[in-house]
């Protein structure tokens, strides 16, 4: 009985609710709460038909005040908030600038909607569609109603093109162009896809040297006299086309200005004789001699005699840009004065600060569940050796902490150094041709850091490595660096972590813990190559995926050389080297719901195979599970590897967990609820395996029963979208725990909100920045 007066409350309040936003109205007006379209036809299928039917509705003006759950918010804060006295202070800030007026029912053109939805078929191919208006009101509400009676749709019966025997040369080009018109024979009449024609006619024509054409030369005469239905559509060239528009143009002069500026424009064109560089096809102003003219002819692609091409134009310009040297680029094309059908190019370049210091402070979180902060001070040079080589200096220093569970109190500092020399080419013994729209890179980089884990140990760790970077186009990036050298020396190991180490020593009963691989001398050398594919900056895109793969083949050269053996292992300057075949797939798949919630899964797939002198990965290259960017239900790293479990004492640090394979699954859905604040609920599944036995680690070998042995966590979150910042929010709790007995690893029935027992041991508060994946 209780549940139904609730109930009634409930419905009376957002009664009132909604009244109390109509009884602000003008004397006479109504409230605008939206239009609604019936489309009406027999032939068309209901799912077609409730898809025009909200592409008609988004035509129509105005837009409704915007509502939350059938609430109007906004226009409550704007009534409630009254006319301000004057154009500032609480009241005015609060109504202009979070509120949102009242749409009236007078501020809408029934007439004009009509017409607007009339014309959208009719360019969709419905040809005989008729459009009626009407409205309904209710309580100071009125809604606008449009019914669309379209009939049946007209199809392409033919596409015709200039005929190949045509007088003109541009006709004849027209008409070699066809083979991929988006005019397709028997598809359904549409204005939009003519006017792409029309844009990708323009486009091959450009690419052919005819640089004075544009789409509005092109004409398709649509003749819907042929009946039953259809339409033919005849492709030609518009009889008013300029002669200039007609012709195929060459380049002839190339000229460089490569210290461009705006403020100075005059005195940068008009200078000493001496100044112009003459190099190959190029004509190079540059009075401080700044750049080495090498470098023009690696990036452009025009060269004199060169038909002008749109494809060659953009590519040049892309590069340019994608250099990082300049900070504006401005490209013009003006007529020969010495060769008839020809163009002389400028290009008009400003470039950078040659040199350049930054200071960052960052906020970051890692892998293992600690937040922190990092401070890095760059220093650049962009123009080192008079070729666009990037000098970057880097010094950095960062503190990294866990302010809840075991671990809490052993913190990370981190202080380290980095050298990289970036040049906008390939370097090779071999001459390695490149026609991308992106400058490829080679890159040589050397850098130190140190580790302090507090009351643990502290770890020098060198790096170094030379190799490529390059992109196929906006979605496809290669890396190879062709070695990869990585050093980790352990120092200041403390009482603590030895003391550990012993304990853990005597538990198992074996010669050799774990956690003494963490502070082992590791000597790790070897070429690595990742590839990516990223298509998720397109937005519009219904389904958009992210995919990274990369292998790492470490100590292969150097094993056949000296050959291998874990029991005697090789050293090389007193370390014994690592041996190892990694590969790792990163597969992601974003799903676009609406314009306001998404659905992300990911699947992580790695395996690592060490031989030779190595008997597992070294530590630093081991896969590991379990955080805030993994299985959040876990802690991080701590999951694993298969149904093994450490017993730590509560007083003691959380020792990393890792593993030669990994699995990783999760899915996530995402949905805007006001402003800047977002939701989110998760599964996430997933576990690590040694790929050799390890008789200190019972289980966690593994085998074909691996699926039984995944660790499967829930929970839900929120995010303040910022843009700029994503503070993450999420609260986790396991459903599948793999430690546990076969047969008892399913603990959903275990779920208890209410006990603090339970709350204590399974639910996970996840802090970070940014969003898992």
């Amino acid at each position: 009985m209780n549940n139904k007066y609730l109930y009634y409350l409930i419905l009376t309040l957002l009664f009132a609710y909604g009244c109390s936003n109509t009884k602000y109205l003008p004397e006479g007006e109504m409230l605008y709460v939206g239009g609604e379209v019936k489309v009406i036809d027999t032939v068309m299928k209901r799912k077609d038909r409730k898809a025009m039917e909200k592409e008609l509705e988004g035509l129509l003006r105005p837009k409704p005040n915007r509502a939350i759950l059938g609430l109007k918010p906004k226009l409550y804060i704007y009534n409630i908030a009254g006319e301000p006295k004057k154009e500032k202070g609480f009241r005015h800030w609060l109504r202009t600038k979070v509120g949102e007026p009242p749409v009236l029912f007078s501020q809408v053109d029934l007439d004009y909607n009509a017409d607007v939805l009339q014309n959208y078929s009719e360019n969709k191919g419905y040809f005989k569609t008729r459009t009626a208006a009407d409205s309904t009101s209710s309580n100071k509400r009125a809604k606008a109603k449009y019914t669309v009676t379209t009939g049946q749709r007209y199809t392409i019966r033919e596409v015709l093109f200039p005929g190949d025997s045509t007088a003109t040369e541009l006709d004849s080009t027209v008409a070699s162009i066809k083979r991929r018109s988006r005019l397709k024979k028997g598809q359904p009449y549409d204005l939009a896809v003519i006017k792409e024609e029309r844009e990708r006619i323009d486009q091959r024509l450009k690419n052919k040297g005819y640089y004075y054409f544009n789409p509005d030369y092109i004409l398709v005469q649509v003749d819907s006299t042929v009946g039953n239905h259809q339409v033919d559509l005849i492709v030609k060239v518009k009889d008013e086309t300029p002669q200039k528009a007609r012709k195929v143009y060459s380049i002839d002069d190339i000229y460089v200005y490569p210290n461009y500026s705006l403020a100075t424009a005059k005195d940068t064109l008009i200078t000493a004789q001496d100044s112009v560089i003459k190099y190959k096809d190029f004509v190079i102003t540059d009075p401080q001699h700044t750049f080495r003219p090498i470098i023009f002819d690696r990036t452009l692609f025009f060269h004199r005699g060169d038909k002008y091409s749109r494809r060659d134009h953009n590519l040049s310009l892309n590069r340019l840009v994608n250099m990082g040297t300049f900070k504006f680029v401005k490209n013009e094309f003006r007529l020969s004065d010495s060769l008839p059908s020809a163009l002389d190019v400028y290009y008009y370049l400003t470039p950078l600060p040659r040199k350049s210091i930054r200071v960052e402070i960052l906020a970051k979180t890692n892998s293992a569940n600690y937040n922190g902060s990092e401070i890095n001070v760059n220093w650049s040079n962009r123009n080192t050796f008079r070729a666009a080589e990037l000098l970057n200096v880097s010094v950095f220093g960062g503190l990294e902490v866990q302010v809840s569970g075991q671990n809490k109190g052993y913190n990370v500092y981190r202080v380290g150094t980095e050298v990289s020399l970036t040049w906008p080419r390939f370097i090779s013994p071999i001459h390695i041709a490149d026609s991308s729209a992106y400058i490829p890179r080679t890159r040589a980089l050397v850098s130190y850091e140190y580790q302090n884990r507090s009351k643990l140990y502290s770890l020098n760790s060198f790096k170094a490595n030379f190799g490529y970077l390059w992109k196929d186009n906006p979605r496809v990036e290669h890396q190879l660096m062709v070695t990869d050298i990585n050093f980790v020396s352990p120092t200041n190991v403390t009482d603590i972590y030895r003391a550990q180490i012993e304990a853990d020593k005597n538990e198992t009963g074996a010669l050799v813990s774990p956690l003494e691989k963490v502070i082992e001398k590791q000597l790790i050398f070897g070429p690595t190559y990742s590839y990516t594919y990223n298509n998720s900056t397109q937005k519009r895109k219904r389904n958009t995926f992210y995919y990274k793969g990369s292998i790492d083949l470490a100590g292969t050269i150097a094993g056949i050389a000296t050959g291998g053996n874990t029991d005697d292992p090789t050293k090389l300057f007193g370390v014994p080297f690592s041996q190892f075949i990694k590969t790792e797939h990163d597969f992601r798949h974003y799903l676009n719901i609406t314009a306001n919630s998404q659905l992300a899964s990911r699947i992580i797939v790695g395996a690592g195979l060490p031989y030779g002198n190595s008997k597992e990965l070294p530590f630093i290259r081991q896969f590991f599970i379990g955080g805030t960017n993994s299985i959040r239900a876990f802690r991080a790293r701590s999951i694993g590897p298969g149904t093994y479990r450490r017993e730590v004492d509560n007083s003691s640090f959380l020792p990393d967990e890792s593993g030669d394979i990994k699995l990783e699954m999760n899915t996530e859905y995402r949905a805007k609820l006001f402003s800047v604040i977002h939701g989110a609920l998760f599964i996430d599944a997933g576990n690590i395996w040694l790929w050799n036995k390890n008789d200190n680690k019972p289980g966690a070998q593994f085998s074909s029963k691996f699926m039984d042995e995944v660790a499967v966590g829930t929970g839900a979150g929120l995010r303040v979208d910022l843009s700029f910042l994503v503070l993450r929010l999420d609260l986790a709790w396991p459903l599948r725990k793999p430690y546990l007995p076969e047969g008892e690893r399913w603990v959903i029935d275990d779920i208890d909100f209410g006990s603090k027992y339970w709350r204590k041991e399974n639910l996970v508060f996840n802090l970070a920045i940014g969003y898992p994946f």
